[in-house]
């Protein structure tokens, strides 16, 4: 079930009688996004530091491995940044588009629980 199905089952069943997050409220937060996989982000950091790396030192410091691992950054408004992951088994199934929107999933499912934690906590203080 997609986030359209589900929330037309919300709204079918009344279950949006009382506030809750819902998934414009996770976008609205969400101020930017950001995709690498884990050796582009070694491959960075070596080149950050100045000192061209040889193919001998970049196979060794960020083995192709790395490349398989999807990691999404999400920055939200307030600056708080949350991530997610995405790793695939085998070389041959690797997708980057695929690896990307599992990622994102996967850190927008915790910005749902940031954003049900604030929402749980806002009513428990307008309940004192």
């Amino acid at each position: 079930m997609n986030a359209q199905q589900t929330e037309a089952l919300i709204k079918e069943r009344g279950a949006d009688a009382a506030p809750r997050v819902t998934p414009a409220q996770i976008e609205a937060v969400i101020a930017s996004e950001h995709y690498f996989t884990a050796r582009e982000g070694v491959l960075g950091m070596l080149a950050a530091d100045g000192v061209p790396a040889t193919a001998y030192e970049q196979a060794n410091a960020a083995p192709q491995a790395l490349g398989l691992l999807t990691l999404c950054v999400l920055v939200l408004r307030n600056g708080f940044t949350v991530t997610g992951e995405s790793a695939c088994a085998s070389p041959e199934n690797f997708d980057a588009e695929i690896g990307r929107r599992i990622a994102r999933a996967n850190a927008a499912a915790k910005v749902w629980a940031l954003e049900g934690y604030l929402l749980k906590q806002m009513l428990h203080v307008d309940s004192i």
